[in-house]
Formats: structure tokens, sequence, C-alpha cells
């Protein structure tokens, strides 16, 4: 198996932190040029208390971790209550993009969705990231106006574009 896919742990020393950290701004930064540093994300800074333990209900962060050892994609879901979730932190290492990992991470999310009762999925995005738009209108997003988000999503400066998903459950 080329990856693995777990939750975040906060006890795998500063690996996942520090993967995740690295990752991230390695794309934001590094690839797309946006102007968001980590400490622009506070969320990245306490993991476990922002998407796990979240003010509006249980949530989640996955790790991919590739044969190395080493963090090879990432995705969360932050509960925003009334069944919803926003969907958040959706990356994946350049020399990993096409193997499959990000359908993985987005089927283990959408899993822990469903078994958790969080029915509606909504996510907000950059216009720049355009082959994440065909991913998720592959994956039955579908794109809305950022009106029609519920009022509890919490919307980045750099979101400009919006996609939601229905889910059924198991």
């Amino acid at each position: 198996m080329r990856w693995r896919i777990v939750p975040f742990d906060p006890a795998a020393g500063t690996g996942h932190q520090a993967g995740v950290v690295s990752l991230i701004s390695g794309i934001q930064r590094g690839e797309f040029r946006l102007p968001i540093t980590p400490q622009d994300q506070p969320d990245l800074m306490d993991i476990p208390g922002f998407y796990v333990n979240g003010a509006l209900g249980p949530g989640v962060f996955l790790v991919a971790i590739d044969g190395k050892g080493e963090v090879a994609g990432c995705t969360a879901l932050l509960n925003i209550g009334e069944g919803q979730g926003a969907l958040r932190k959706m990356f994946v290492r350049a020399d990993m993009r096409g193997t499959g990992l990000a359908a993985a991470l987005l089927d283990a999310l959408l899993g822990w969705c469903r078994r958790a009762g969080v029915l509606e999925i909504y996510l907000g995005t950059t216009d720049r990231f355009l082959a994440a738009h065909r991913f998720y209108e592959k994956h039955g997003f579908v794109r809305l106006t950022k009106a029609s988000l519920p009022a509890s999503f919490p919307v980045m400066a750099v979101d400009s574009v919006f996609y939601a998903l229905q889910l059924c459950a198991d």
C-alpha cells in the first residue's frame, strides 16, 4: 500500500503536526502563491481542539501517511451544527496526485460523516484551485453562492468558490 489514512494523532510527536503544516503551507504559498500563512490559520496550531473537539460538536482530521512515514495528504471536517459540516484542509502532496489518494481521503471523510450523522457538507476554496473544483464536482459536490451557505459556515479570507454535498445516512 502506498499510504494509510489515520486520524490526526497529537501523540505522534511533531510528525503529524509539522507534516500537516508543511504540506498545507507548501501548497498554499509555494505552489499557488496565496497570501496566507500558518499563523493566519489558527486551526492548524490546535488541530484536536478545533476539529476533533469542535465547539458545535465532534469533527475529524484525517492524515494520509506514505510508505516513508511522512504526511502525504490530509482532510478535515469541522462540525458546524445541525447535521452540517465544513470540509476543510483537503490537500495532497504533488507527487501523490493522480494516485487515488485524494479520493481515498474524501471517501474516508464521508464515511466518518455518515457514521456521525453529518449529512450536509459544505466547502469553500479559492478560484485558483481549478483541479480541486473538477475533483469536487466529479464527486457530486454542487457549486453554490456564498449567500447560500449556512450562517455557521466559517468562510476563510481566500475562499471565493463554494460547494455543497448532501449525503444519505448509512
